[in-house]
Parts: structure tokens; C-alpha cells; sequence
């Protein structure tokens, strides 16, 4: 019998059995980078970092409540656009590359499951543990909050959390497309740390050069705005915060005056697109290689 008639005569994996599959490769990953220097490296940076913003932001001003809140969370947002995108990315690009180079990938893949569970297994695990991270930090500053400011806006709090994790999943997605298409840690990295640079730096700067050349529309700047969800998640926060879009310019400017109030959900809409694109665009890739 051919290799094909075999495989069809093969039964299909059960969508319980996948879904054990998935849950059992993110609990070994939730628990390897637990246990790795590279968790609490992070944990401990992201948590220091954001106490000592919360209580720099607060020094000296006299700010309650939510309006000490409005203080944090401004200079918390720039702190989370340069530690949160790297940090995903670091750990998305190490995730499929690492196992490859240490030729674990091999004998994962020899075991009775499909690549995707893998994929979505890693990715998972390092979401969670991800996740985790944050919201150790996050607990931190508003213990701070608590303390210094005499309370915060919960649901203020808790809106800059969630924008946070998604922002670290999306950025997790776009590290995993870079693991999977390297065969060295270090590859995987290097590439990621030139993403950073790109989303965080050149971004600001090629739409301020752009606009400048080429005469750019603000229509067209807030489009090319959107292309990065660095960019969109700013929106977002500051829109969270009640503050003014004139931050921003005039790209921000019209962004609050064409979609007023839809303009949240739509900035939620574009982070959640990079990470879907993300993940699918790693899943095919990692699933049509032929090679390990």
C-alpha cells in the first residue's frame, strides 16, 4: 500500500487530542521559562522599571488619585513601548530556533503530534508566562499607586494591562515568524533586535522624513501610522486616558476627529490583525518546511 493510501487510512486526530497536545507543550513552556534566568531577568527589569517610573511620576507633585494615575501611566507608556516589544520579541524569536539548535526539534516533531500543536503550544506557554510577568510588574506600580497617591482608577488600571498583554502576544507572533524561518538563536535575535529598532525608532522618524519629502497627506501619514502596532497601541492608551490625540500631531488629530468614538475599538482591531497575521504567517511557514 502507497504512503498516501496509508495516511488516509490513518484516523484523524481528534480536536480533545490536539487541544491536549497544545495544552501539554505550553505547560512545559509556561514551566521551562518559570524556571529560566531569561523570566526572572525580565520580571525583576519590568517590575523595578515600572515602580521606579511610578514613583518618579508621583515625586514632588502632590497628584491623587486618578489624576496621579494620568502621571503614571503617561510615563509608563513609553517605558512598555521600548521593554514590552523586546521582550516578546526575544522570546518569540528563541522559541522554535532554540529547540532546532539545541536538536530538541527533532524528537518533538518524532513524537505523535502535528507541527501546529507545537507552534500553538510555544506559543501559548510563552504568552502566559509573558502575561505573568507583566502583571507582576503591573501589581507592583499599583501598590505604589496605592500607597503614594491614595488609589487609581481601576478600570483606567486595568485597560492599560490588558493593552499591554496584547501588545506582548502581537510582538510574541512576530518573534515566532522570525524563529521559524532562522536555524541559529543568535540569527533569530539579531533579526528581532533590528524589528525593534525599526518599530520603535525608524518608525517616528521615516513618518516624519516622509511627510516632510513626499508631501504626505495626513491622511496618509495616520495609514502609515497604523501599519505599525507600536504606533496603534500608543492611540490606544491615550484614548484610554481621556487625553487629547494633539499629542500626536496632526495624524492623531485626525484620527480623534474622523472616528471619534469608534477609534478605540479600531486600534484594538489593528493590534488584534498583527497578531493573527502573525501567528498564521508562522504556522504556514512552519508547517510547509521541509526541513527541520
Amino acid at each position: 500500500m502507497s504512503g498516501s493510501l496509508v495516511q488516509a487510512a490513518l484516523p484523524a486526530p481528534r480536536p480533545c487530542s490536539v487541544a491536549r497536545n497544545v495544552i501539554a507543550f505550553a505547560r512545559r513552556e509556561v514551566r521551562d521559562a518559570v524556571s529560566s534566568r531569561w523570566f526572572v531577568l525580565c520580571t525583576g527589569a519590568f517590575a523595578l522599571l515600572a515602580v521606579g517610573v511610578s514613583f518618579m511620576s508621583l515625586a514632588g507633585s502632590g497628584s491623587s488619585g486618578f489624576a496621579g494615575f494620568g502621571r503614571t501611566a503617561a510615563g509608563l507608556l513609553n517605558m512598555i513601548m521600548l521593554i514590552v516589544p523586546l521582550m516578546a520579541l526575544a522570546a518569540g524569536a528563541g522559541s522554535i530556533a532554540g529547540e532546532r539548535e539545541r536538536g530538541t526539534l527533532l524528537y518533538l516533531l518524532a513524537q505523535p503530534v502535528s507541527r501546529l500543536e507545537l507552534l500553538l503550544g510555544k506559543y501559548l506557554g510563552l504568552g502566559i508566562a509573558l502575561t505573568g510577568s507583566l502583571c507582576i510588574g503591573f501589581g507592583l506600580s499599583t501598590g505604589v499607586l496605592a500607597a503614594k497617591a491614595g488609589g487609581a482608577d481601576a478600570g483606567a488600571m486595568l485597560a492599560l494591562v490588558a493593552s499591554t498583554c496584547l501588545l506582548a502576544w502581537v510582538m510574541l507572533g512576530v518573534g515566532m515568524v522570525i524563529s521559524v524561518v532562522s536555524r541559529k538563536v543568535a540569527v533569530a535575535t539579531g533579526v528581532g533586535l533590528f524589528v525593534w529598532l525599526a518599530l520603535v525608532f525608524v518608525s517616528d522618524l521615516g513618518l516624519m522624513a516622509g511627510a516632510i519629502v513626499f508631501k504626505l497627506r495626513v491622511q496618509e501619514l495616520f495609514i502609515l501610522a497604523m501599519l505599525n502596532p507600536l504606533q496603534a497601541f500608543k492611540m490606544g492608551v491615550i484614548v484610554q486616558m481621556n487625553a487629547s490625540l494633539d499629542v500626536l500631531g496632526p495624524a492623531g488629530m485626525y484620527a480623534s476627529q474622523t472616528y471619534g468614538n469608534s477609534l478605540p475599538w479600531m486600534l484594538v482591531g489593528v493590534l488584534l490583525a498583527w497578531g493573527i497575521l502573525a501567528l498564521a504567517a508562522a504556522a504556514i511557514l512552519f508547517t510547509r518546511k521541509k526541513s527541520i
